[in-house]
């Protein structure tokens, strides 16, 4: 990444972090993958259970592999997937990315079964969501826009969907049982419990 970009790509990432800390929530600049995954073990203690929802950025930067007292729901069966994915929301600390971050520090996500959803808003005790800078976006209108148009369909693609947007790139707002993953939208705007949620910002693309 040229360095200017990448100056400025950090400058960006600071004032986010300023706007995050006015809602609630504490944020972290991260110079590199490398850096984000010693951050997010600091903040992980040894006797603390973790649980993550699906995502690309936390598999791009290999942290799942770095922890040994887990749950992860993600490999369960279909017939066991909405019970193990309840169980996530009683444990004590809870790993995902968000699908974009406004310059104003709101987490602008769209989920299909809502357990990453849920999560972050209740039940584990600690949140920590993992972001690259290209996940920043001007406000709440362009965060959703990003989502529909860079992130539904590659993750459609990447979870076997029959869906409008993994065939032609563009959403078409589909309503079909068991292949839309657009269900619920939901925007983080501030955290009612100090401490509980965590945002580590990359100066690096990652996920979509």
């Amino acid at each position: 990444m040229n360095e200017h970009v990448k100056e400025a790509n950090k400058r960006k990432i600071e004032f986010v972090i300023k706007n995050l800390e006015k809602r609630g929530m504490t944020g972290y600049y991260c110079e590199t993958r490398e850096a984000a995954r010693e951050r997010i073990l600091s903040l992980i203690k040894e006797e603390e259970l973790v649980s993550w929802g699906g995502s690309a950025t936390l598999d791009e930067l290999g942290i799942k592999e770095a922890l040994s007292n887990v749950f992860d729901a993600t490999k369960a069966p279909p017939e066991t997937a909405y019970d193990e994915r309840r169980k996530t929301l009683m444990t004590d600390v809870y790993l995902t990315s968000t699908n974009a971050i406004t310059m104003e520090g709101e987490l602008v996500n769209i989920d299909g079964t809502g357990n990453r959803v849920a999560a972050m808003c209740f039940g584990p005790k600690k949140v920590i969501v993992a972001a690259g800078v290209n996940k920043i976006t001007a406000d709440e209108a362009a965060a959703l826009a990003r989502i529909r148009t860079e992130a539904c369909p590659p993750n459609c693609i990447r979870l076997g969907k029959n869906t409008p947007c993994a065939v032609t790139g563009k959403c078409a707002d589909c309503l079909t049982p068991g292949q839309t993953i657009c269900a619920y939208t939901v925007t983080t705007r501030f955290s009612m419990i100090p401490d509980r949620i965590h945002v580590l910002l990359i100066n690096d693309a990652l996920g979509f």
